[in-house]
């Protein structure tokens, strides 16, 4: 197994940018500071939160975990900003950190997007393209660890539209990575055949530890999938027949938003075995303790 250097190597960019250690540190400082450990606040660094695609819970987390440490926030809008008269993401984010901009946090539609970047500003990944989704990952093993105190060892499966989800895609590598069991369930459409094995959805419940479920990305399809809701529900969907099946000490993630009725049904939401609505309130926490990182390891 590859071993890196105990340094987040300046930015958060995917997985593959954090050893072991590194992953199970933060799952621990992320624990700490839900507990009421002491955030490690800054009020000389600027930040700003650079979204091109929507988003709810990953943004204002962010802002929530930032606004915690004290942090000055730089409000930017995509749709009020020189992007509209045709400035790159490149040159808007050379503007801001040449105004005293410290780390970016960015969501975009471009595949791995910070290749086109020349920044001596941080930047943590929000979200890009097809690609990964470190924030959302880390945030989901966090609850995972916290549910069953270990990540080795448990059997996962990942519900859904696979090809289009960098949440699933991250996931997949360092839950791999770290010794658990990972498999996928999807239409033949939704496949990703990079990633790892696709069984039947019916044939796993009794066996799984974490179901993940996965929205239907209908922005990044080409418009050439027939999709209907009812159909979809019915052979991928969480139903309370399937949700039944599952063992007792089996929980249900989604990185949301939920379409309920949809991939799971509505009443599930808030079920027992849901930890939905706790993956947000970690978030919250493991963006505080990424920030912290970024800052301690390039000595902000």
């Amino acid at each position: 197994m590859e071993k890196k250097e105990d340094n987040m190597n300046k930015n958060l960019l995917k997985m593959s940018d954090l050893s072991e250690k590194e992953v199970y540190s933060l799952i621990e400082r992320a624990l700490e500071l839900k507990k009421g450990g002491y955030p490690k606040k800054r009020d000389d660094l600027f930040v700003a939160n650079l979204f091109f695609e929507n988003s709810t819970r990953t943004k204002h987390s962010f802002e929530v975990a930032e606004k915690k440490l004290k942090l000055n926030v730089i409000n930017f809008s995509a749709s009020s900003s020189s992007i509209n008269k045709g400035e790159s993401l490149a040159d808007t984010v050379k503007t801001l950190e040449s105004i005293g901009c410290d780390i970016f946090v960015i969501r975009h539609s471009e595949d791995e997007y910070y290749k086109n970047l020349d920044t001596n500003a941080k930047i943590i990944n929000a979200g890009d393209g097809r690609g990964e989704h470190p924030s959302q990952c880390l945030l989901d093993l966090m609850t995972m660890y916290e549910n069953f105190g270990k990540i080795k060892g448990l059997k996962v499966v990942i519900v859904g539209d696979i090809k289009n989800s960098r949440v699933a895609r991250s996931n997949y590598n360092v839950l791999t990575r770290l010794g658990a069991e990972v498999k996928f369930v999807c239409p033949e459409i939704f496949k990703d055949t990079t990633l790892g094995e696709v069984v039947n959805f019916d044939d796993i419940l009794e066996n799984v530890d974490v179901l993940m479920m996965l929205r239907v990305q209908h922005e990044r399809h080409d418009g050439k999938e027939k999709f209907d809701k009812e159909e979809y529900h019915k052979n991928f969907g969480l139903t309370k027949e399937r949700y039944n099946k599952l063992k007792k000490e089996a929980i249900i993630m989604h990185p949301a938003p939920v379409n309920r009725g949809v991939e799971i049904d509505s009443e599930l939401v808030e079920s027992e075995k849901s930890k939905i609505f706790t993956q947000m309130t970690n978030g919250m926490y493991m963006r505080e303790a990424i920030l912290e990182k970024i800052i301690k390891d390039n000595n902000l």
